[in-house]
């Protein structure tokens, strides 16, 4: 699995603009007032010669009594302890402030590699006010400019040192992936060991028992599934357990090695902004996704109850039209059966291959009904389509103007291709290219 990346420091300092000039795209939120970044955001940097994982956190104060303070700071902790590698950035602005010689004094304490950045360095000015920095007894620092990339190249060629090569196992091609996902406690655990008829994991009413994620290989009508639980978010340290429910890095690690994605929500507790940062992570990753809704033998319940929930999934996960929904109880068994038929179900259809002549009739047909739309005086012609890959779908659509084809257009053809292809449950990808051109 790939390497986790924290950056840590205190409030202000310029994390979230260093996470979004490595992910060279704005994900972050970045105002110029401390505080703004209360959770952390977690994104995949590929744009580099090694990829991993990069967690921007909130603000580090660790003197500070104000409640927010003190939620941001257990967040940077938990974030310092899931990380493999540690950015602790500081300000050369503000100089050397006690909050950084604590930050730095905790990070000597874990053995775990920590990069020191002086942020804000935007010329040989600020460059020269960097010398009061040394005083924290450290080998090495770098004197960066997060908004303006000033020294990040040196930062990520000593990076990319330390970081080993992901590598390319072929996978199994008859093997199927399941992680199963979800904030502590909606019983991830306990649905693993109903749908393998047997305690593989250990299951109680406490949040974050299952330390570790654990892979478990079972048969199920002859194919062979390979299971993860991913509940490993637990309790580190002096790390308060109410913040373990913000935890997403176990998770986006498994949702790597998975196909499919068994996204677990709690009848109780509805949609929380967990469950949707964590989908949407499954979505970025083009993995298929079945939303389990857990406990369902909880509520009180009359003739609008399961269709108030449905209607507040919809609304919540309005990226994920296709994903199916099944309501179960993995304490009472009901309805867990059915788990493993919508799994076979997402998986066909994760798999499927189109024949290219079926491909480009269906192709022709669509644009028949409904051609795009003019593309200045030229009008947009496409030539045929080919399946590039499978889990997920892909296809490449081949025209004289990729560049010009309507996001509302790219929309209306997925549906067709989901429609007349029976790739309903499932995420499918369009890839645009010209004749000898690039994609869009």
């Amino acid at each position: 699995m790939i390497k986790t990346v924290a950056i840590v420091g205190r409030p202000n300092v310029g994390k979230s603009t260093l996470f979004n000039k490595l992910l060279k795209k704005r994900k972050a939120i970045v105002e110029d007032f401390p505080g703004v970044t209360r959770d952390r955001h977690y994104a995949e940097v590929t744009r580099f010669l090694t990829p991993f994982l990069l967690i921007d956190t909130g603000g580090f104060e660790p003197i500070s009594e104000d409640r927010l303070l003190i939620q941001m700071r257990e967040q940077s902790q938990l974030a310092v302890e899931e990380a493999d590698i540690i950015f602790h950035m500081m300000d050369v602005k503000d100089g050397l402030t006690p909050a950084d010689i604590e930050i730095a004094k905790m990070l000597r304490q874990i053995n775990k590699p920590v990069f020191f950045l002086v942020n804000k360095v935007d010329g040989d000015k600020q460059e020269l006010d960097t010398v009061d920095f040394y005083s924290l007894g450290i080998d090495k620092f770098y004197p960066v400019s997060a908004e303006h990339g000033r020294g990040i190249t040196d930062l990520i060629d000593d990076l990319e040192k330390i970081l080993p090569p992901v590598p390319e196992k072929p996978e199994p091609e008859n093997e199927i992936r399941m992680a199963i996902v979800g904030r502590p406690n909606v019983g991830k655990s306990s649905l693993v060991n109903r749908l393998l008829g047997y305690e593989r994991v250990v299951a109680n009413p406490v949040s974050g028992t299952t330390r570790d994620s654990i892979d478990t290989d079972f048969t199920y009508n002859q194919q062979r599934y390979v299971l993860i639980d991913t509940a490993g978010i637990r309790r580190k340290g002096r790390i308060s357990q109410t913040v373990e429910k913000y935890s997403a890095v176990t998770a986006l690690k498994a949702m790597d090695r998975a196909h499919i994605v068994l996204m677990v929500l709690d009848a109780a507790d509805g949609v929380t902004d967990q469950d949707l940062a964590v989908a949407g992570y499954a979505y970025e990753k083009g993995r298929a996704l079945i939303l389990v809704v857990n406990k369902w033998d909880l509520p009180e319940k009359d003739d609008q109850t399961m269709g108030k929930f449905i209607s507040e999934v919809q609304r919540r996960f309005k990226y994920l039209p296709f994903a199916p929904l099944l309501f179960v109880s993995a304490l009472t068994g009901q309805r867990v059966n059915k788990i493993m038929s919508k799994v076979e179900e997402v998986a066909l259809e994760f798999n499927k291959r189109i024949p290219t002549a079926k491909l480009n009739q269906g192709l022709e047909e669509f644009v028949s009904k409904h051609p795009p739309s003019m593309a200045g005086d030229q009008r947009i012609k496409f030539y045929y389509a080919a399946q590039a890959a499978v889990r997920p779908p892909t296809f490449v659509l081949f025209s004289n103007r990729p560049d010009k084809i309507h996001f509302s257009y790219q929309r209306y053809l997925v549906n067709c291709f989901r429609e007349k292809f029976n790739l309903d449950q499932v995420p499918v990808r369009l890839e645009f290219k010209g004749r000898g051109k690039k994609s869009v």
